[in-house]
């Protein structure tokens, strides 16, 4: 299929999510440094736990409204409070007030979580069963090509430039609500949730209720969350141990090429291989991968990622830490896609936004698990934590197991 023949709304989505991505990881990313520069690193640990609790009411809050009333009208008031945001941000940290700073920072996090359901609705509504592989892995390029850049950018400008930094975020995000009110039809499908004005907290609650009763979709949330959780380990604890236990050496040897990196850096050079790659072969996995049944994409791909960093969780060795990035990116791109595609088909039209309000949750709680998985890491050694992440990519296929069962209760997802 061709990008010319896909909904004019998706094309306009993904430039837009690239542009998001890429202002998110600008900015954002250094959000956690700023408040611990300003408060302390106790004091800004608080600071972004409020943050994220405010977010997870927000993804839900957006995920009823958009059923309820629309995408279209959902994106734009969430886009609306992103930019308005960005500009208090800037205003305030040009008049050094960071509790502006911050008030400004919590609900920027708030509005965008409150559009994060509607935009990935949207996507669903405008795709059909054919196309849904080839776009989740055009946006799953983007995604990844924005956060590269933008915490390229982010972090030159950070230091000394940090007014200019939101300044510029502000900029680009008048110009993604501007496309979205010019740009975006309403794509929400004819069969909306039907609420009372005299039962509005009732009909959220009985919403989600009724996501969270169905069992495939639980499944697939598990499965998410965990592969999240392995994804995250790279950043926490796996990021600790190699700064902590890895020693000094030779990753080229040969003079006068010699290149030699601690901890810290290998840690670096690991997350941008993995970037590297994701960029660089995503499309040319889709065109290679496309004959190769969903079912083994899926065990095959969460057996390669959860390999890799099983590798990483244990070895001292550079060029055997940089082949077992490569692997779990095989992985993570044979498995992501699909795992999409699979989400897609199980989600029904009349509650599209709850789903993928819910199904978003996984990130947060994923975050949690990843934190923990540093204090287990502190009492537990190596290889402990490696067969840990061995559980972690068990249950995994476990949970696509089930859904593609046979005797699933969704016809569809059998036959995938």
């Amino acid at each position: 299929m061709r990008l010319a023949a896909l909904h004019p709304n998706l094309r306009v989505r993904i430039a837009v999510g690239f542009v998001q991505r890429l202002l998110d990881s600008m900015v954002m990313s250094f959000m956690a440094v700023y408040l611990a520069f300003q408060y302390g690193v106790a004091v800004a640990g608080v600071l972004v736990v409020a943050v994220m609790a405010l977010g997870v009411v927000g993804t839900l809050a957006g995920g009823h409204m958009s059923d309820a009333h629309g995408r279209r009208r959902t994106l734009l008031l969430g886009e609306l409070g992103v930019c308005l945001t960005f500009g208090v941000m800037a205003a305030a940290d040009a008049w050094h007030a960071p509790m502006a700073v911050y008030a400004g920072y919590v609900v920027n996090k708030f509005a965008a979580s409150f559009a994060m359901p509607a935009n990935d609705a949207m996507i669903l509504d405008v795709t059909g069963p054919e196309s849904r592989k080839l776009v989740y892995t055009i946006n799953y390029w983007s995604i990844n090509l924005a956060l590269a850049f933008g915490a390229l950018v982010g972090g030159f400008l950070y230091n000394g430039h940090f007014t200019l930094l939101l300044g510029l975020a502000t900029a680009g995000t008048v110009g993604i609500a501007a496309a979205t009110f010019v740009l975006i039809a309403e794509t929400r499908p004819d069969t909306p949730v039907q609420e009372t004005r005299q039962s509005i907290l009732r009909d959220f609650a009985s919403g989600y209720r009724l996501v969270l009763q169905d069992r495939a979709f639980g499944r697939l949330l598990v499965a998410a969350t965990l592969f999240m959780s392995i994804e995250l380990q790279l950043i926490n604890y796996i990021g600790v141990r190699l700064a902590r236990d890895l020693p000094r050496q030779d990753l080229i040897p040969a003079a006068p090429w010699t290149v030699r990196v601690d901890g810290v850096e290998m840690l670096g050079i690991l997350r941008a291989e993995n970037t590297v790659l994701v960029v660089v072969l995503a499309l040319v996995a889709h065109v290679v991968l496309r004959r190769v049944p969903d079912r083994v994409r899926l065990y095959a791909g969460a057996g390669l990622f959860t390999a890799g960093y099983m590798v990483l969780a244990v070895s001292d060795t550079g060029w055997v830490l940089l082949l077992a990035a490569l692997v779990l990116t095989i992985g993570e791109l044979m498995d992501v896609p699909v795992r999409q595609t699979l989400l897609a088909d199980m989600v029904p039209d009349g509650a599209r936004t709850r789903y993928m309000a819910v199904y978003n949750l996984n990130i947060r709680i994923a975050l949690v698990v990843a934190s923990a998985c540093i204090t287990v890491g502190s009492v537990v050694p190596p290889w402990g934590m490696a067969a840990l992440y061995g559980l972690f990519g068990l249950v995994i296929i476990s949970q696509y197991r089930a859904i593609l069962a046979p005797s699933a209760t969704r016809p569809a997802l059998a036959r995938a």
